[in-house]
């Protein structure tokens, strides 16, 4: 079960703080205390880290309002609203914030509640729980946060003020001083009392309204329910004093989350706790080290893919050079084009041998690179290679012969015949070792 920090802030920078930590659910309080001052918010620094946080401000400094205004949709009231109480208000519209609460409408017909209060006031407000790194998205007018009685007031008093409920939407909050003049309101001293007299303009007078058993209307003198002691109370005000508890505890038990102040602009963003923030920098991390590894894996197949096509073109380029007369050539067909050739050559069961006997003419051939083959055919059954080559001296084919039997190939020279300025010759050449293991 969670808890929760209640912390009652003061008008001015000055005033001392009151807080309360209680169990969510519960009326058990887990600690309390003072504070001399918004400086010393600090102190509750620690105790907010694994808390939800809710602070009240002073009503007085609040006008709440209940308005009849015409309009037909909620945003049409809402921008007319600020512009109907300017008469009414001290300060100018534009200098002020306006925070609605969406109730229903009321016997009185309106259909508008409002509080107004000053940009600057707000502002200060949260700086000093931003400055004491408390995170705090509920903000609420102590006075509201009394409990509502249909048919009598309720009252505490909170430090050196005295705050009063009359109503769902209508409030009271004034110095302690001020008792004495609020007090004659209350038992008919002032007749209709004007709304300058409490700080958010609710008007009150000792009488409700009720009907009897006949159905005829009667007043009934309304009293005030008191959860703490009052200034000195005169004997014609009823005042009905029920079992005294912290003042702040009496806010906390009564509050409601449907009114905010931080509205609008102000609306407080939802703040990760500190294990959902290490968990998002673990994913973080992890994400990062995913895509690095298939960033280093695409450039590495990227890679590959380049060497894969450099060598499709020295296997395509080979085989030109070996077949000149080819003139389309597709990698993925070299293979049964290069069994065709050997077919031509000679029987594909007979033809086993003639590419171990190629592999041993190669270097033979580069080592004499003035014999040029002309044509060649291979005798599956003797196994043996058939060339016919050119050259430009008698010496290159002895000089080819010797470099072929040097890799253990038997060769026999044929005849040379002068064709110009080219000597035509004629090899026969098997492989001893190859017909050995057959």
């Amino acid at each position: 079960m969670g808890e929760t920090l209640f912390i009652r802030l003061g008008s001015q920078a000055e005033n001392r703080i009151h807080w309360l930590i209680k169990t969510n659910g519960q009326d058990e309080i887990i600690a309390s205390g003072e504070l001399p001052n918004a400086q010393a918010l600090e102190q509750l620094t620690e105790k907010s880290l694994s808390r939800e946080v809710i602070a009240f401000v002073p009503a007085s400094d609040i006008a709440i309002k209940s308005l009849k205004v015409p309009g037909s949709s909620q945003r049409a009231i809402r921008l007319a609203a600020p512009y109907m109480l300017e008469e009414e208000l001290a300060e100018d519209v534009e200098q002020l914030f306006f925070a609605f609460n969406d109730i229903k409408p009321d016997e009185q017909g309106h259909n508008c509640f409002l509080a107004a209060l000053e940009r600057k006031q707000l502002m200060l407000w949260q700086q000093w729980l931003s400055d004491a790194d408390i995170f705090c998205k509920l903000i609420i007018p102590d006075a509201l946060a009394l409990p509502t009685d249909l048919v009598n007031s309720t009252a505490v008093m909170l430090g050196e003020q005295v705050l009063i409920r009359l109503g769902p939407w209508q409030v009271m909050a004034f110095e302690t001083n001020a008792w004495p003049i609020i007090a004659k309101q209350f038992t008919g001293g002032h007749e209709n009392a004007s709304s300058s007299d409490s700080s958010n303009g609710s008007k009150s007078d000792d009488k409700h309204d009720t009907k009897n058993e006949e159905g005829v209307e009667e007043k009934v003198e309304r009293a005030i329910h008191a959860y703490s002691s009052l200034p000195e109370v005169p004997t014609e005000l009823a005042v009905e004093y029920l079992p005294e508890e912290l003042p702040l505890a009496i806010l906390a038990n009564h509050h409601s989350r449907k009114f905010n102040l931080l509205q609008g602009e102000y609306q407080v963003k939802e703040k990760r706790s500190a294990t959902n923030t290490n968990w998002l920098w673990v994913a973080g991390i992890a994400c990062l080290a995913l895509v690095m590894n298939f960033t280093l894996k695409g450039i590495e197949l990227y890679s590959l893919s380049n060497q894969q096509s450099v060598i499709e073109d020295k296997i395509i380029a080979n085989y030109k050079d070996a077949f000149p007369k080819t003139k389309r050539v597709k990698i993925s067909t070299i293979r049964s084009q290069l069994r065709q050739k050997l077919a031509e050559i000679g029987n594909s069961d007979e033809s086993a041998g003639f590419l171990p006997l190629l592999v041993k003419l190669e270097p033979a051939l580069a080592s004499v690179p003035e014999i040029k083959p002309q044509t060649l055919k291979f005798d599956g059954k003797r196994q043996e290679v058939r060339m016919q080559t050119i050259a430009k001296d008698y010496q290159y084919f002895e000089k080819l012969k010797v470099a072929l039997e040097k890799v253990g190939l038997t060769v026999n020279l044929g005849a040379q015949n002068n064709q110009g300025d080219q000597i035509s010759g004629s090899f026969s050449i098997t492989d001893t070792s190859a017909k050995g293991r057959s």
